[in-house]
Parts: structure tokens; C-alpha cells; sequence
């Protein structure tokens, strides 16, 4: 069962409505917790830029479990620095 802050990958295997194109990467805000189909969860969270990290819209999706991939969450509290290049010592010339 997704929890929130867990990021999750909706396609296909979660719901037919998520084929192809349409699949999104959701940041999970909150999981209801009313009744549904067995196996089946309602999710409202913001779908995710994977590559800036950004958060698009905010959604309300109705998913199986089953077909939810989530991302592991890293321990970092923070993100990795880049390497700025070398570090230059001593006097400049």
C-alpha cells in the first residue's frame, strides 16, 4: 500500500486509463481510506517531471495496488552536490 511521500509509477499495470503517454509519476499526498473494489485505492497526489523533479498538477486517481511501482526512497536528506571542478590551494597566479 502506497504512503504519503511515497513517489509511484501509474501506468497500464495500475490502470487502463494510464496506457502509454498517459502513464505519470504521482508524489502521494494522501491514500483514502473509504471502501472500494478489493485491491483498488483511491491516491491524490501531484504528478512529477521525473527529470526536474517539478510537480505538475495535483490528481486524484483511482489505481489497483497491485500495478503501482514505487520508487525507492533514498536516506539522503538532501541531494548529492555536483563536483564543481578541482580545488585550487596556495596562491593564484
Amino acid at each position: 500500500m502506497p504512503a504519503p511521500g511515497d513517489l509511484v509509477l501509474i501506468d497500464r499495470r495500475a490502470s487502463v486509463q494510464f496506457i502509454g503517454d498517459r502513464a505519470l509519476w504521482l508524489r502521494v499526498t494522501s491514500v483514502d481510506d473509504r471502501p472500494t473494489y478489493d485491491g483498488w485505492v483511491w491516491l491524490t497526489g501531484y504528478s512529477i517531471n521525473r527529470a526536474t523533479g517539478e510537480a505538475l498538477a495535483r490528481r486524484e486517481v483511482f489505481v489497483r495496488i497491485a500495478g503501482l511501482q514505487r520508487l525507492p526512497r533514498t536516506t539522503a536528506s538532501t541531494p548529492p552536490r555536483r563536483n564543481a571542478g578541482p580545488v585550487r590551494r596556495g596562491r593564484g597566479v
